[in-house]
């Protein structure tokens, strides 16, 4: 018998759905939702391409909701929303569908944990670093961050996982203040450490790709308890009262 489908979900980003970048997300997708990637037109090479595209990314996303019939859309990219302020706002007005952004869901997830302060490991530049931090201030959100160590951004897809935990635990340690950790970015990517890295450091660790998908499930009003990728989904809290 085949699998009856839940919910059908669009995600929206700048790699093509056969890109290896989208590999992480898949792994924690419930069998019963169907989720079709797909690449934004005129997606650049720079993160700063996507500065005021909001009307052709509202018009793309439209358009794919009524052909796909989607019952909900990820659109993924904190640099994208970090550029173009109140992304969230706008598509939430022109879509019948809920909508999950990255920076959005990442501080609806903060919130159950009540993190104040939180340490932001992501590997952009520090200008996106900032724009990043002045988001989570918006919702009273302290964010600190480590020194930029990599060349570019694109670096970050050559580390294990090892080092990506070898990386956090050091840079948590002189951050004795911070209730919990953030990842913004899926090519730093912790998923396949979360859950350890969460009982060593006895902290919270929000991943915005997680963070997206229980995000948007739980809009639609479904509830899922995912082991092995983090707290959020393994706990599946409920969404926060956050006015986005």
């Amino acid at each position: 018998m085949s699998q009856r489908i839940k919910a059908k979900i669009g995600f929206i980003g700048s790699s093509a759905p056969s890109s290896p970048h989208h590999e992480s997300f898949k792994a924690f997708i419930p069998k019963e939702i169907d989720i079709t990637f797909v690449q934004e037109q005129g997606a650049g090479g720079s993160l700063y391409d996507a500065r005021g595209k909001v009307d052709s990314l509202v018009g793309q996303t439209v358009e794919l909701v009524e052909k796909h019939r989607w019952d909900g859309v990820i659109i993924s990219g904190g640099p994208r929303e970090a550029l173009n302020p109140g992304l969230w706002g706008r598509l939430s007005s022109a879509l019948k569908v809920p909508v999950a952004t990255a920076l959005s869901s990442s501080v609806a997830a903060l919130k159950v944990f009540s993190a104040r302060r939180v340490l932001l490991m992501t590997p952009v530049d520090d200008k996106l670093k900032e724009m990043y931090r002045d988001f989570l201030a918006e919702f009273g959100i302290e964010a600190s961050y480590p020194p930029q160590t990599l060349r570019a951004h694109t670096d970050a897809q050559k580390l294990t996982p090892g080092d990506v935990e070898s990386m956090t635990r050091t840079t948590f340690m002189t951050q004795p203040s911070a209730d919990a950790i953030y990842f913004q970015g899926a090519l730093l990517d912790p998923i396949k450490v979360l859950d350890r890295m969460e009982a060593e450091l006895n902290v919270p660790i929000v991943a915005s790709n997680p963070a997206m998908l229980w995000f948007i499930l739980s809009k639609l009003g479904l509830s899922y308890r995912i082991a092995g990728y983090g707290k959020l989904l393994a706990s599946w809290p409920a969404l926060p009262m956050v006015s986005l």
